[in-house]
């Protein structure tokens, strides 16, 4: 809108000027024609009344007097020249001083005889003003020509021009008006049009895979955008649908999966369980003296496998459902150096600072985060010539540090991604339940579990609790 109205400007105003031009040359040329029309009247008035012959030589003789009158009534200086081209009489009263003047160019005389209706028109400018001269015969009582009426016409163009530039400063007040008036126009209507968009791409920005996206309702909106909005709407349900399937399919694979783990962990102490009946069905004699010593020495292997997947058991049924926390307030050194207690490994060292860090934890909870770190380094250093194990306990501001360090085997990148995956484990024996378990118990308290790790040189576990817990934990 605003550059049609400026194009619109522009071209208006090159029109006008150039409109301007061509009537200010068509009325200099229609007031030349009346100059000359009125001066030739009064030629041949004088010609009428003139007691000299009416002739070439007598021209001079003729309007001796009478051409000062006609200039001054006509309020225009005129020249009259032979048919030769040679000045005889000029209304100018120094003449005499212009020598181009006194003889007229062969080239307008070819032309003023080679024009139809026997009249030329020369075109000049000087100083940067617009110069005519018109050209004609003066004829006698009989239409001879006698001679050639020069007529020099300079164009004052001041009164005009003023006239352009008055004429061209409204117009460029009237469109700066309409200008502004297009702003105004462009801005309320671009904002209204751009209104429905700006809620169309608020909600789309807001759009989450991991939750219930809204809606959009926008009333009065144009074709287009109504259309737009329709088709968004169209995608949130589409979306909702293909989250609830993919969250449903995830969870059937969750549990497929998990399924797949506790048959598995299962079978490996119903093996050697299968062995011992089969062993002791076969081998039984009530008859053998050393018979008590021998069930007693099944029974055991009976019990050690069922106790194994009793914790099997256990393991699962405290990773699905973690108990609740028991939030209290704790000295987070003392607590740590008790949960090192229960290992007796001579190359676990346990290293703080500060001898009290307060903080509201849950003391099972953070007790089972410590064995289960620990647990993980001890088996990383079971081929390492000189082991060691370091814990560590910080206070960064309002938040806990503690850090398990191991000197170990260290992760491979292979790995990194899954460490904290439950049923994920690189050991031949166990779960892998440990850090999913630790993971889960870390982001209940709205903490942070990371790690770095170089194969062959070591692993870093840092966990980070903040000291106070929301209120409604």
């Amino acid at each position: 809108m605003i550059l049609l109205v400026l194009i619109a400007s522009v071209l208006i105003a090159g029109i006008t000027v150039y409109q301007y031009r061509e009537q200010t040359k068509d009325y200099h040329e229609e007031r030349l024609e009346r100059k000359e029309a009125q001066i030739k009247q009064s030629i041949s008035y004088v010609l009428q009344e003139t007691t000299y012959p009416v002739n070439t030589e007598n021209l001079s003789l003729i309007f001796k007097d009478q051409i000062y009158q006609i200039a001054d009534v006509q309020n225009v200086n005129f020249n009259i020249y032979d048919l030769e081209g040679e000045l005889k009489k000029s209304s100018s009263p120094n003449f005499e001083k212009d020598s181009i003047s006194n003889c007229l160019d062969s080239e307008v005389l070819n032309r003023l005889g080679a024009s139809p209706n026997k009249r030329y028109i020369e075109e000049n400018s000087a100083a940067g003003d617009r110069y005519q001269a018109s050209y004609t015969f003066i004829n006698d009582n009989k239409f001879k020509p006698i001679g050639i009426l020069n007529l020099p016409y300079y164009e004052d163009p001041t009164f005009n021009d003023m006239e352009l530039r008055e004429f061209l400063t409204r117009l460029g007040l009237v469109y700066l008006l309409m200008l502004l008036i297009a702003i105004g126009l462009a801005y309320f209507i671009s904002k209204y049009i751009t209104r429905s968009l700006d809620s169309v791409t608020e909600m789309m920005a807001k759009t989450d895979l991991t939750k219930r996206n809204k809606k959009i309702f926008v009333e009065d909106t144009s074709s287009e955008i109504g259309k737009l909005v329709k088709a968004y709407n169209a995608m949130i349900d589409e979306l909702e649908k293909s989250a609830a399937k993919l969250a449903r399919s995830e969870r059937e694979q969750a549990w497929r999966e998990m399924a797949k783990q506790v048959a598995h962990e299962i079978k490996n102490p119903l093996t050697p369980m299968r062995l011992s009946v089969q062993s002791f069905e076969r081998k039984f004699n009530p008859d053998d003296p050393n018979i008590k010593n021998k069930v007693l020495e099944y029974s055991k292997t009976l019990i050690q496998q069922i106790d194994t997947m009793s914790s099997i058991a256990s393991a699962f049924s405290n990773f699905a459902k973690m108990p609740a926390q028991q939030n209290e307030t704790l000295n987070v050194v003392d607590i740590v150096r008790l949960a090192l207690d229960i290992f007796n490994e001579p190359y676990i060292h346990f290293i703080s600072d500060e001898e009290e860090i307060i903080a509201k934890l849950d003391r099972t909870q953070l007790i089972r985060v410590i064995t289960n770190l620990v647990k993980n380094a001890i088996q990383a250093v079971p081929d390492v010539a000189s082991p060691r194990i370091l814990v560590s306990v910080a206070s960064e501001g309002d938040k806990v540090k503690i850090s398990v360090a191991d000197n170990g085997i260290g992760i491979t990148d292979d790995f990194i991604d899954k460490i904290f995956e439950p049923k994920f484990t690189t050991k031949t024996s166990g779960m892998g339940l440990g850090l999913g378990m630790v993971k889960n118990i870390v982001e209940t308290y709205n903490g942070s579990i990371d790690f770095t790790s170089q194969p062959g040189k070591g692993t870093v576990f840092t966990v980070i609790f903040p000291r106070e817990q929301p209120t409604n934990n």
